[in-house]
């Protein structure tokens, strides 16, 4: 039984930070398309998605919670029922969810103070010429 959550909160993961690149995938290229205006932006959105599905991964697996479904000698495992089945799966959606969004909290605020820098410089060399 165990097992089987592990395995379902994983691919419950996988699929929550899918639906999230699949979702921030147009504003992430344009973005990065406009800050790096080279062919290395590709490669910057690629990790960028990947760094979601990490992050949404790890952040929704807690594999310490998880761990107190197992038995040891000294403790006894908790029970896996129907209600905890639902909670683990619901704490799983919310914790990628988390997880994600503060990534992208990131990206986004350094992304703008990047556009910032960019427009300053901009303006910069339009008057110069």
């Amino acid at each position: 039984m165990f097992i089987t959550l592990l395995v379902t909160t994983f691919l419950i993961s996988v699929f929550v930070s899918f639906l999230v690149v699949r979702l921030f995938n147009n504003p992430i290229e344009k973005i990065l398309n406009r800050l790096i205006e080279d062919a290395i932006s590709n490669a910057w959105v690629k990790y960028l998605k990947f760094a979601i599905y990490v992050v949404g991964i790890s952040s929704g697996v807690d594999v310490w919670k998880l761990s107190q479904y197992i038995a040891t000698p000294e403790a006894k495992a908790l029970e896996l029922t129907y209600n905890t089945w639902v909670l683990e799966i619901y704490s799983n959606i919310i914790g990628t969810l988390q997880g994600i969004a503060w990534l992208l909290l990131v990206f986004f605020i350094f992304a703008l103070i990047a556009y910032v820098i960019l427009r300053i410089s901009e303006l910069k060399h339009s008057r110069l010429k």
